[in-house]
This record gives C-alpha cells, structure tokens and sequence, in this order.
C-alpha cells in the first residue's frame, strides 16, 4: 500500500469506487456523483483540480449547501494495485489557524471494501512528510466522537488530543474531537 499523486492513469479504478458508492466527502455523499459529472466532462481537469496550491478553484460547497472560499490544498491516493481511498490537505499559507468552516487541516478516507487493513493509517503516515514545505508547526485533525476508527488511525500518526468541539451549523451542529499533530 502506498499513496500516489493522482492520474490520469489510475482514474478508472478511482471511477469505479464512487460507482461502487464511496465518496471522496465524508460529509457531502453526493459528491461522488458530481465527482463522476465532472471526470465525464473533462478527465484532465478534474486530475487537476485535485492539487490546487494556489487556491484557483471553484468555492467549496459545505454540507449545508452554502459556498466558501477555496483554500490551497491537495489529494493524494490510496493504492495497493487499484483505489483504496485518499488523504487530502487543506490550509491557509503562513498560519495553523483555519477559518471556522474549516474544520482541520487534514483528513482521510478508505473504499468501505478496504477498511480494517490499517490502510488510512499506513497512507497519512507516509503522506504527512509531504507537508513540510508548508512550514505549519501543527496540523488539525477534526473527528466525530462516535468515530472511534478514525480516532485510532490519528493516534497511530502521533496526534495529540486538543479539545472537544461542536461544528458550526452548516455541519449539523454535532459533537467532535479535535486533535493536533505536530510536524
């Protein structure tokens, strides 16, 4: 298992996990079906649009429908010979601090079919040495309290815990934990 810079030549296996049903958003599942629309229209642009260091993007739709400025970010790809889900990051250049409909700087996500094989583990380790260049001292990580997976794989990575949060509205207002991973 590692993780990869996304392609054009990996796509197909990527399309065929959101038709199997996994979203690249964990909290927007439509996004698969946008995700497909968009790879039909323009499979190079959308490879693209999956590392946009400079913020150039179209606005991000939040759960509740409202749009928010984009911010620098990149993906990369879980692979162990076909898709296995992804790790994405997201920040504002010169500062840990994100604005509040940002809810961590980091997050990941593995196929259903592929879960319990320490895959989301293994991938964030390997891809937190990517974010040096970013000259962040810490990274946010932001996870439901009933996730009790995901709050494993982050303290397999060395996060720290920081406090208890409720998520602003547009998220439902539901109960997470917050935990810091110094880099």
């Amino acid at each position: 298992m590692k993780i990869i810079e996304p392609s054009l030549e990996f796509i197909e296996s990527y399309k065929a996990a959101l038709r199997k049903g996994w979203s690249p958003n964990t909290v927007r599942p439509e996004a698969a079906a946008e995700d497909l629309e968009a790879i039909s229209k323009d499979p190079a642009a959308y490879i693209d649009s999956l590392t946009d260091l400079e913020a150039n993007g179209a606005p991000i739709r939040l759960p509740d429908g409202s749009l928010v400025e984009r911010l620098p970010g990149f993906i990369r790809w879980i692979w162990d010979g076909e898709f296995c889900g992804q790790v994405g990051f997201r920040w504002q250049p010169g500062t840990e601090e994100l604005p509040a409909h940002v809810l961590g700087h980091a997050g990941y996500s593995v196929v259903p079919w592929k879960r319990r094989q320490g895959y989301a583990a293994q991938a964030f380790s390997q891809f937190l040495p990517q974010l040096e260049f970013t000259g962040l001292k810490y990274i946010t990580v932001t996870i439901d309290d009933d996730n009790l997976a995901s709050q494993k794989v982050a303290e397999k990575c060395d996060a720290v815990f920081h406090d208890e949060i409720v998520k602003p509205s547009s998220y439902a207002s539901t109960k997470s934990y917050r935990y810091r991973i110094y880099l």
